[in-house]
């Protein structure tokens, strides 16, 4: 089990432009105080030789120790109609609220429009998170066009190259010394204080601001050769992500409601998206059983209906069921946990009853 006291001694830290290709969105819980996104491992050479030290129990643990093999293939089937349904859905939700807002103009709707159109917004991550892991289409080139197009560009993402990279490293070395993602959940439990500090950087837009500054900086940033080249690798970077933007604001425009693009697209983005994504990450991973058995060095949540809707959409909770089996679509998650279930492994699995639950557990620290 990873020591956390040694995981900081070890490891150099670096900023978010390390991550380069990877959207915005996918730098989940960057604390900007402490300015960090990713753990890069300087292991002794004693370590090296020693595989064990990077390959531990839960890497050796099988997804045919918990499903059969024909329960696998069902699991893994790909439907592109309801792939196609969940896109349709997501952006459905976003266009219809914005469309109840610009008719009933009035503080109140505009607020809860903010957490539907952010819930849909973390929506948009999700399934492109089913993209890195070619699950959307079976067709590649489109899996990855829709991932970068339709799910990441609006929200000043890029590519899903980058994020596919970085995730399956993440997943070969869950909560091992190898996890780019360990950092996220190292700090945890923390007090209530110090939780509470995080939500209102999160609400009030200080990190969303901090990180959308950090997009800016790094696609302008200095990497040798002429200066044109900076302005091209901007431009290629952020140009459709600002045309994109410049389509919805105008949209907005025409319906005589300008003014509703910030508050129902920028405002989600910078404030409650970034909130409930630090509720999913502390969700999935901080303050874990055992870090080197599968079954409890991740964590499902078992969300109400008001937490699907504004917090955890698209089965995003069934994160353990994820990583037991990578090659599950999100909307056959809940099938998953069915039959792990019936399997008789939920005792031995992390499971938490809400997000409250998981709070408490988060905030646990004197």
């Amino acid at each position: 089990m990873v020591r956390w006291s040694n995981l900081i001694g070890m490891a150099r830290i670096q900023g978010p432009a390390a991550l380069g290709e990877v959207p915005l969105l996918y730098l989940r819980n960057w604390d900007i105080r402490q300015k960090t996104s990713k753990v890069c491992w300087r292991p002794e050479r004693s370590e090296l030789r020693d595989k064990s030290i990077h390959m531990g129990a839960a890497l050796r643990q099988k997804p045919t120790d918990y499903f059969s093999r024909d329960q696998i293939r069902a699991l893994r089937k790909r439907s592109s109609w309801h792939a196609t349904w969940l896109l349709v859905h997501c952006w459905g939700v976003i266009v219809a609220t914005w469309a109840v807002c610009a008719l009933w103009t009035n503080p109140l709707v505009v607020a809860v429009g903010v957490v539907i159109v952010g819930a849909r917004q973390l929506g948009l991550t999700v399934l492109n998170h089913d993209g890195a892991h070619h699950l959307l289409y079976s067709n590649r080139g489109l899996n990855d066009w829709v991932s970068e197009w339709i799910l990441n560009r609006p929200l000043f993402g890029a590519s899903v190259y980058g994020y596919r990279k970085s995730h399956l490293e993440h997943h070969k070395h869950t909560q091992q010394q190898g996890d780019p993602d360990l950092v996220l959940s190292a700090p945890f439990p923390i007090t209530k204080e110090s939780f509470r500090r995080k939500v209102w950087r999160d609400l009030s837009g200080q990190t969303g601001w901090k990180q959308r500054k950090e997009i800016f900086v790094s696609a302008f940033r200095r990497t040798g050769g002429p200066i044109s080249n900076r302005f091209h690798r901007a431009a290629y970077r952020l140009g459709p992500n600002l045309l994109i933007n410049v389509g919805f604001l105008a949209g907005f425009a025409a319906c005589g409601v300008w003014y509703l693009y910030f508050f129902l697209w920028l405002l989600p983005s910078m404030t409650w998206l970034l909130f409930i994504s630090r509720l999913r990450n502390i969700g999935e991973h901080a303050c874990v059983v055992d870090n080197d058995d599968r079954l409890l060095n991740t964590r499902t949540t078992r969300a109400s209906w008001l937490e699907r809707v504004f917090i955890a959409p698209y089965w995003v909770n069934y994160h353990l069921e994820h990583h037991l089996l990578v090659s599950c679509p999100c909307y056959r998650l809940r099938r998953a946990h069915r039959i792990l279930m019936d399997g008789g492994h939920g005792p031995a699995m992390d499971l938490q009853p809400s997000y409250a639950q998981v709070i408490r557990l988060a905030t646990a620290a004197a």
